[in-house]
């Protein structure tokens, strides 16, 4: 099992969706990250070449939870999930969005 952290930049991409969708999208990171966050999925994708604006353990990877993106970084070494930001994507593409 991974443990599931929030950098700051995070909690507050998170405070800023709706109420009604929180708790389905912090489902949606447990159920998804928790035990094989580094295999890639339909809804689950490793972003090569990706330079986001934060620090990060690369490579840096995606989960698509219906509207929203969550960004992520692994630590396989200690088993823990970093969950970097999280964006609304409407039509724009992941670059437009971080």
């Amino acid at each position: 099992m991974f443990e599931i952290r929030f950098a700051e930049g995070a909690l507050d991409d998170l405070e800023a969706v709706p109420r009604f969708q929180r708790g389905r999208l912090l489902d949606a990171i447990e159920r998804q990250l928790s035990t094989t966050p580094t295999s890639p999925s339909r809804n689950r994708k490793e972003l090569a070449g990706l330079i986001p604006p934060w620090d990060q353990v690369s490579p840096v990877w995606e989960l698509r939870a219906g509207e929203y993106r969550v960004f992520y970084d692994v630590d396989s070494a200690a088993n823990v999930v970093i969950v970097q930001a999280i964006r609304r994507k409407g039509r724009k593409t992941t670059k437009d969005i971080l």
